[in-house]
């Protein structure tokens, strides 16, 4: 089935009734909110068999990833549920007037809380067709928060989009949402469009560095520029101490390989450069390790733009095959292991450092512990950095707050791919990782992306929004003359 792109005059009027249904959406209790989503949640697991059968058919990937993901689509659509009920995303805030207050000058009532911004964007992405497409953690947070969602479809898993967005539309309008709270556009063109249109109020994005920063400075050239969460590219970086190397050389090893070929290595928590001590049993186990058979790659788009990558990285004159074979002609890649020496990625860092999308990683191995932290230091903004050590290895303690300061999530003896999605969780970095690395877009925080403060001051109690009413209707938790409350 082939859909056609959404012509100029479609996406106008869908952007239209985005903007209708996210003005009352918004004006929709958290609890209401909450029913609906939880509706979708259910309604996609009823259909979850035949939309996993569509998205094999699309995706290339397997049943059972496509099963674990699904679960995790429905999960986060209730967790954010639970979370916009329990009201500590509103940021509720009020300071009764204060003739006395000690600045000079007496303090107004003042009153602050969070709304929803209006309308959004979602670009969905190629490798999470479930979870980062038609109803997964952007569409999830922005409905949260109140929006309207306009969701561009990726090209990767149409079929599957459209079915998805139909079931959506269907269980919505059943359980009293407004309707066309959320729709698809199909094409480049079409997501363009609903990017300039001047009711969109933010938008979302998973995918490439190239496509995620042509559409933020789309979004920033609008007469009226809006917020553009981009989540770009991330190569991951892990560092092993030469302890941990010594002590588990092997367990590394296996978890390494398994992370770098998940999934065909198609995540953006994909480990793909390894810091290992040269004089270590890792090159030598990694070297020999068995790495899995190649298995088709999401579409042939993605599978191209792994070869070139890869061809480049392994022309590299430093840089050498450790493990498996480069076949750029391959419709199904074998996964990769390169090797190279951490002076000449010193040397040549731009060109050594950057992503690979697929099953393959880059071996770095040092001579000295010292030169870790400073290297670092001079990597690009990354999503993930871990660092396999001993709490007394005297590296843990220089690396780790340099690795804090190049990464938005930071792990100890543990690999990146498997994102939870938590109250305590952060999926962001430093561009290129993101485009906006104060914010997540997976957790309890990512609702508050599309949100934005108001501040109310000397206004009516019955005409303020229900968080800030004396009476507080909503049951939410608020900061009250500096004294946070619960109910």
């Amino acid at each position: 089935m082939t859909i056609p792109d959404t012509t100029a005059e479609e996406v106008d009027r869908i952007v239209a009734r985005a903007a209708e249904a996210s003005s009352a959406w918004a004006r929709t209790a958290p609890t209401e909110r909450a029913r609906v989503m939880r509706a979708l949640a259910g309604a996609l697991d009823g259909a979850g068999p035949g939309l996993i059968d569509v998205a094999a058919e699309e995706t290339h990937l397997t049943e059972t990833r496509l099963t674990a993901e699904l679960v995790r689509t429905t999960f986060q659509l209730r967790f954010l549920a639970d979370e916009i009920v329990r009201g500590q995303w509103l940021d509720a805030c009020i300071d009764h007037a204060d003739p006395d207050w000690p600045m000079g000058a007496p303090r107004p009532d003042l009153r602050r809380v969070r709304i929803a911004v209006g309308p959004v964007v979602v670009f969905a992405a190629g490798n999470f067709p479930f979870a980062f497409s038609v109803a997964g953690g952007d569409t999830a947070s922005a409905l949260a928060a109140g929006s309207a969602v306009v969701l561009k479809v990726h090209p990767g898993h149409p079929r599957l989009s459209a079915e998805t967005a139909r079931v959506i539309d269907e269980v919505a309008s059943a359980a009293g949402a407004p309707d066309a709270l959320v729709q698809t556009v199909f094409g480049t063109e079409a997501g363009a469009r609903v990017l300039r249109a001047p009711q969109i109020a933010a938008g979302a994005f998973t995918g490439s560095i190239s496509g995620g920063r042509a559409l933020f400075d789309i979004a920033a050239a609008r007469p009226e520029p809006i917020p553009f969460f981009g989540e770009l590219g991330s190569v991951n970086p892990a560092f092993v101490a030469p302890g941990a190397a010594r002590a588990r050389a092997g367990e590394i090893a296996d978890g390494f390989v398994a992370s770098v070929t998940g999934s065909a290595g198609q995540l953006c928590t994909k480990p793909g450069l390894l810091f290992v001590p040269a004089d270590s049993e890792l090159p030598a186990i990694l070297t020999d390790a068995v790495l899995p058979d190649g298995v088709p790659m999401l579409n042939d788009a993605m599978r191209a733009g792994f070869a070139r990558r890869l061809g480049a990285l392994a022309d590299h004159p430093d840089v050498v095959v450790a493990n498996g074979v480069v076949d750029a002609a391959s419709a199904s890649p074998t996964p990769v292991l390169l090797r190279v020496g951490v002076d000449q990625v010193v040397a040549d860092l731009e060109t050594l450092t950057g992503e690979v999308f697929g099953p393959a990683a880059l071996v770095v191995e040092y001579d000295d512990e010292s030169v870790l932290p400073a290297l670092a230091a001079r990597l690009e903004g990354q999503l993930t950095a871990s660092l396999f050590a001993d709490p007394d290895d005297a590296l843990a303690a220089d690396l780790l707050p340099v690795l804090s300061g190049r990464a938005g999530r930071v792990l100890w003896n543990q690999w990146p791919t498997g994102v939870s999605v938590t109250h305590a969780q952060h999926h962001g970095g430093p561009y290129p990782a993101t485009t906006a690395p104060a914010t997540t877009s997976v957790g309890a925080a990512a609702i508050t992306r599309f949100t934005r403060p108001v501040a109310y001051q000397n206004v009516p109690d019955a005409l303020l929004p229900e968080p800030l009413r004396e009476s507080n209707p909503w049951g939410v938790p608020r900061v009250v003359d500096g004294v946070l409350t619960t109910h």
